[in-house]
């Protein structure tokens, strides 16, 4: 399905019948890197997976912003006139949820988001050369936006009062002290490392993402 905002059009997808869950994915990939986990989800919720602006089918754009992807989902919400989603976003997407839960928590019942840093300093040095050396080939957009954004202080994400799960793996590219500092600042906020898996890995065409968003929203 499309829906059209002010300034692009966003394709998603809609299963299950339920409380209202968002899913939203990381950068250079698309809502179908969930499937496995809406098959278990679906059951439960009534799930929006979304492509994000510049992803999979929706709408190509010059250039690329956390605040106008944040915009986007915004829309999406007040459009489809969804009533106080759970919104749960992965690396990007995560970055998303939590830009969206800033300027309008006021329309989400909570967000639960993996592999997010606040901060471009957040990321591993040698994944940090990583994305410097790709990009200097590339220009690619999306690389741009990892190296120069988010730029969210702790002192934003200490005025978020709505429930935030969040989640890491132990061997994620983003360091395990910025996990901990993010959490630190929210505050109602969890924090659950993933042992021995990778920044996506539990995620990426996997049911443990949804055995956990099952156990935060059930309690």
């Amino acid at each position: 399905m499309i829906l059209e905002t002010s300034e692009v059009k966003l394709y998603y997808e809609k299963y299950g019948k339920g409380q209202p869950l968002i899913m939203l994915h990381g950068s250079g990939e698309d809502c179908t890197i969930f499937h496995k986990a809406i098959s278990v989800l679906k059951n439960h919720f009534t799930v929006y997976a979304i492509d994000t602006r510049n992803h999979g089918k929706s709408s190509k754009v010059s250039e690329l912003h956390y605040d106008d992807m944040a915009n986007d989902v915004y829309e999406f919400i007040t459009k489809l006139n969804i009533e106080k989603p759970i919104v749960y976003g992965f690396s990007d997407g995560g970055i998303i949820a939590l830009i969206l839960a800033l300027k309008h928590q006021e329309l989400l019942s909570r967000i639960i988001i993996s592999g997010v840093n606040t901060q471009p300093s957040g990321l591993l040095g040698w994944q940090t050369a990583m994305y410097r050396f790709a990009y200097f080939f590339s220009r690619a957009k999306r690389i741009k936006v990892i190296l120069t954004e988010p730029n969210i202080s702790n002192e934003e994400l200490k005025t978020i009062r709505i429930p935030v799960d969040m989640t890491g793996g132990s061997n994620d590219m983003i360091k395990q002290s910025h996990f901990k500092e993010i959490a630190e600042h929210i505050p109602n906020s969890t924090l659950t490392i993933f042992k021995n898996e990778l920044h996506g890995t539990y995620i990426v065409n996997s049911t443990k993402i949804a055995d956990y968003i099952l156990k935060v929203c059930s309690k």
